[in-house]
């Protein structure tokens, strides 16, 4: 009974932390509409609910050791379908962002472009960030939930949440693994999923790097 009330807590506050999420952008895409142009509003919203996600996460769960974190990577962790819809949006938010910085970098100098391209960087940065962290709780679902972990961090104490934060952030700057061992093919499945999309938003990223360059060099 105790492990009922103590699931369902959690799955209200995983819910409790979406919907703050999405009102925090709500809010700040309503605030944003009637100060900077409408093109702008989307991302603003984004980027606010972005910001109060991983700021949220890392609050909440980075301070757990792996005691505490096995008992709440299966709760944590959205639903496959809600991680899919929280990537389809950081992806997209993204590319708007590259698209946005593009059309900046060749309209000419100014302080008022350089703001508006620094603040595209900033979405896909954002959109960055939320990936990683997304596939960060779903990496310790995966372990923590299958009968063998399914990886091999090369140390005595089980895992705990920087330590999935350490796998996701470094295939996302590396498209690999370093020193951990994936033992399963659910885990490897993932994370080539992880790496494809991680490869995308490379190419994003040196995309955005040499339009802002080249608009600068005007």
């Amino acid at each position: 009974m105790a492990a009922t009330r103590s699931g369902a807590r959690h799955g209200l506050t995983a819910r409790r932390r979406v919907t703050v999420c999405v009102l925090v952008g709500l809010a700040a895409g309503g605030v944003s509409a009637l100060v900077v142009p409408w093109a702008f509003t989307p991302l603003v919203a984004w980027d606010a609910a972005a910001v109060t996600y991983v700021a949220w996460i890392i609050l909440k769960l980075w301070p757990l050791d792996a005691e505490q974190t096995g008992r709440h990577a299966e709760r944590e962790d959205p639903t496959r379908a809600a991680a899919d819809l929280i990537l389809l949006c950081a992806s997209v938010a993204s590319l708007l962002a590259v698209g946005l910085v593009i059309i900046r970098a060749g309209s000419g100098g100014g302080l008022r472009e350089g703001l508006q391209a620094g603040f595209g960087v900033a979405s896909v940065m954002a959109s960055w960030a939320v990936i990683h962290t997304v596939f960060a709780l779903r990496y310790a679902r995966i372990y923590y939930t299958g009968p063998d972990g399914g990886a091999n961090f090369h140390q005595e104490e089980p895992p705990c949440y920087s330590d999935f934060a350490y796998l996701a952030f470094t295939i996302g700057m590396t498209y690999q693994v370093s020193d951990t061992e994936l033992n399963t093919k659910g885990f490897r499945r993932n994370v080539l999923r992880h790496s494809l999309l991680s490869y995308l938003f490379g190419t994003v990223i040196v995309a955005l790097t040499i339009n802002l360059v080249a608009g600068l060099s005007r």
